[in-house]
């Protein structure tokens, strides 16, 4: 059953970006289809995955505002069943654009509603602001996964976009699922780190994924490769922790299908 995963987070620098890009070549080394979809117009999972910016080529924007259809704008990346809808600096326009739309919202949902079941997963990499990008993002998706840095604003802006998510839901019927907490970038040398990581699991439970990101240079250097860190080190620890949260969130998944299949 093919599923769409919104990865966001309003705060930058949080590692939204390198988990959209290693998540999806985690779960594609699983003999999965995968999709990502650049919704950040910096686009950072466009060149982290090794694809060229071509105004020639549709991108996010033109699926969104234009007339191409998302498998016109979906590429082929280097890594095994992974594929890309890219974003370029048209997009910064879109939010602008979006305002005169009717039904502008939903935009992204509908234009992904032929290609979805091509896919197990598409995965969202939203841009670090709640503007209508990401609304639309998330009105598309059907759960959100929320990357955290262990530091002392994390449980102030998780708690913002907990909001936005719980309105989406009152103000567009569309009950949007936590996914999970992510806690990235995780340095446990720290008091604050460790501090920080027992009061999200303390107020979130389960919902904060057991799979940990640490703080790694190699993660850091794999995109300016254009390469997911399973490609550009797979013994690191980068790619040992992207690999078990791929897992978790596949066993997860299953988990969910029996206990709706014995209802």
């Amino acid at each position: 059953m093919s599923r769409v995963l919104a990865i966001a987070n309003q705060k930058g620098g949080v590692g939204k970006t390198t988990t959209a890009i290693n998540l999806a070549a985690s779960l594609a080394a699983n003999d999965l289809q995968i999709l990502v979809i650049d919704s950040d117009p910096q686009g950072n999972a466009t060149t982290g995955l090794g694809v060229a910016k071509d105004p020639n080529r549709p991108s996010l924007y033109h699926v969104i505002l234009g007339d191409a259809t998302p498998a016109q704008a979906i590429v082929k990346t280097d890594f095994d069943g992974l594929h890309l809808i890219s974003a370029d600096k048209n997009l910064v326009g879109a939010n602008l654009e979006l305002v005169e739309i009717p039904n502008r919202e939903f935009r992204l949902r509908e234009r992904l509603e032929p290609i979805r079941n091509d896919y197990h997963t598409i995965l969202i990499d939203c841009p670090p602001a709640l503007d209508l990008l990401t609304l639309n993002a998330l009105i598309a998706a059907d759960s959100v996964l929320v990357p955290i840095q262990c530091e002392f604003f994390a449980l102030e802006g998780i708690s913002e976009l907990i909001d936005t998510i719980e309105r989406i839901g009152e103000s567009f019927q569309h009950p949007l699922r936590i996914e999970g907490i992510l806690l990235t970038m995780f340095d446990d040398r720290t008091n604050l780190t460790r501090q920080v990581a027992a009061d999200l699991r303390d107020f979130f439970k389960d919902e904060v994924f057991k799979t940990i990101i640490p703080r790694s240079i190699r993660l850091a250097e794999a995109p300016s490769f254009g390469k997911p860190i399973l490609s550009y080190d797979p013994r690191s620890k980068g790619a040992e922790s992207y690999i078990q949260l791929a897992k978790e969130i596949l066993d997860r998944e299953q988990t969910r299908q029996h206990a709706q299949s014995t209802r």
